[in-house]
């Protein structure tokens, strides 16, 4: 019996770990009053800046503090992310001043690998998710707002 209860008990301490990492993950500004969630799934470069400049006067509107964003990137969207894009200074910006957090599909990733043959070198500061679409749901239904640029 002792045995047994041994195992329980790291059972629920190993359970309670893991549902306090996934919950800090989920929200990263826990008293932000506004949550946002930017889809980027467009391959012009318009269309790109634009998504940054939208996340850019969020931060300016409500103050880094009072706003969560996070862009979504997935199909050719994703081109956003990659290491040599031509936005990498703003992506660091928004990053490391205001917390913006960047997720990169990794259905995405993988279809760019067939194509490319080898795969593709992303910004340092993109965070794979397994897919960018259920990524967008799984945060809207968190009470994030959606909006597509």
């Amino acid at each position: 019996m002792p045995k047994y209860f041994l195992s329980v008990c790291y059972g629920l301490i190993l359970l309670f770990l893991s549902s306090t990492a996934l919950t800090a993950e989920s929200v990263t500004k826990p008293f932000a009053q506004h949550r946002v969630v930017l889809q980027i799934s467009d391959p012009d470069p318009f269309k790109q800046t634009l998504v940054l400049n939208v996340a850019g006067n969020l931060i300016k509107h409500y103050g880094p503090d009072a706003v969560d964003v996070e862009i979504v990137a997935f199909g050719p969207g994703l081109r956003l992310l990659l290491k040599d894009n031509s936005n990498v200074e703003r992506i660091d910006q928004l990053a490391n001043d205001s917390g913006v957090r960047f997720s990169a599909c990794e259905n995405t990733i993988s279809a760019f690998t067939k194509l490319l043959d080898e795969e593709p070198e992303l910004n340092p500061h993109a965070t794979h998710v397994s897919a960018g679409v259920v990524r967008i749901i799984d945060l809207t239904n968190q009470g994030y707002t959606l909006i597509k640029p």
